[in-house]
């Protein structure tokens, strides 16, 4: 296939060891190296695999105030959360590098720059080369993700050549907001990752809708969460699984291509990588009657301002 018109990408549709950093990334790294043993180039992962996602405030009222339980595993989410700058991910990018394939991954953040207490939910975007060439941290968690997340900033609203095609990527509901799509499709983008912490009812309508919407080839990645995915050590262990489905989330990762038919149809239940070959041509042939941002915009009519700085309670002269 011409490397200039073609991209094999998979999505890794797989469980965290919930809230246990290393064993998580041990998974996340058998999942790197089978993808690349497929041809991929690129390979996506859900929502706050790295960790895990938050189940716990759901199932254990995490709205209680000054909780001696909200506390304690709080703290062990913070404990087992992704520092960056502490070299958290270089097992990744080893690999990444190694294997000569880029990897998209959702992580909680603990973020340096912001004291190093709060959690970010964060995407994380490694080049083949293995460089971390972007963390994008959700502009805004969504309903009781605010109890445990801080809200992030426009600075990783950025896109990147990978192979033929511009790629940009959003963390879960924020692919629901009309203007951070806007920003990414305004610098070029045609090649769209959502990453969900997963769910059928999150990937099934809005990732053929986003495809169609912007003429672009559109991958949701999810992740999976199941009972037994709980470590026997998990912090109040009984009570969260007294309240917990045996399945929290059931995946449902899949791809749709520029003219919103499934290339991957939602993928429900099960670990697996699920792969697709993505075709340059067909964006263009589906921005024939329709692009968002050239040909079928009105820049003199509306426009989006976007502040890109990343944001800090500090700024340091010395």
């Amino acid at each position: 296939m011409a490397n200039d018109q073609y991209l094999q990408v998979a999505i890794a549709q797989i469980s965290p060891v919930w809230l246990n950093r290393d064993k998580t990334i041990d998974k996340i790294l058998a999942a790197i190296s089978e993808a690349a043993n497929k041809g991929a180039e690129l390979v996506t992962f859900g929502e706050t695999l790295l960790p895990g996602y938050p189940f716990w405030i759901e199932l254990t009222n995490g709205a209680e105030f000054n909780s001696t339980r909200q506390k304690e595993i709080h703290a062990h989410y913070l404990r087992q959360a992704v520092n960056i700058e502490e070299g958290h991910l270089q097992p990744i990018c080893d690999l990444a590098k190694q294997r000569s394939i880029a990897v998209i991954v959702g992580v909680a953040e603990r973020a340096t720059d912001r004291g190093g207490h709060s959690v970010y939910c964060s995407l994380v975007y490694i080049d083949k080369d293995g460089l971390i060439q972007n963390v994008h941290r959700k502009l805004m968690p969504t309903y009781e993700e605010r109890l445990t997340w801080a809200s992030g900033d426009g600075h990783g609203l950025r896109t990147f050549p990978v192979g033929p095609f511009t790629m940009g990527a959003l963390n879960c509901w924020e692919n629901w907001m009309p203007l951070a799509r806007a920003a990414l499709y305004g610098q070029g983008e045609n090649l769209h990752v959502a990453i969900w912490p997963g769910g059928e009812h999150n990937t099934h309508d809005i990732t053929r809708f986003i495809a169609k919407e912007s003429r672009s080839y559109v991958i949701s990645a999810s992740g999976l969460m199941r009972a037994e995915d709980f470590p026997a050590d998990t912090p109040y262990l009984e009570e969260i699984l007294e309240h917990a489905k045996p399945m929290l989330a059931n995946g449902a990762s899949c791809i749709a291509g520029p003219d919103g038919e499934w290339l991957v149809e939602p993928q429900i239940g099960k670990e697996g990588i699920y792969l697709a070959t993505l075709d340059f041509n067909t964006v263009l042939e589906e921005r024939h009657s329709f692009d968002p941002v050239g040909h079928y915009s009105r820049p003199d009519v509306t426009q989006l301002h976007i502040n890109r700085e990343r944001q800090s309670t500090i700024k340091i002269k010395d």
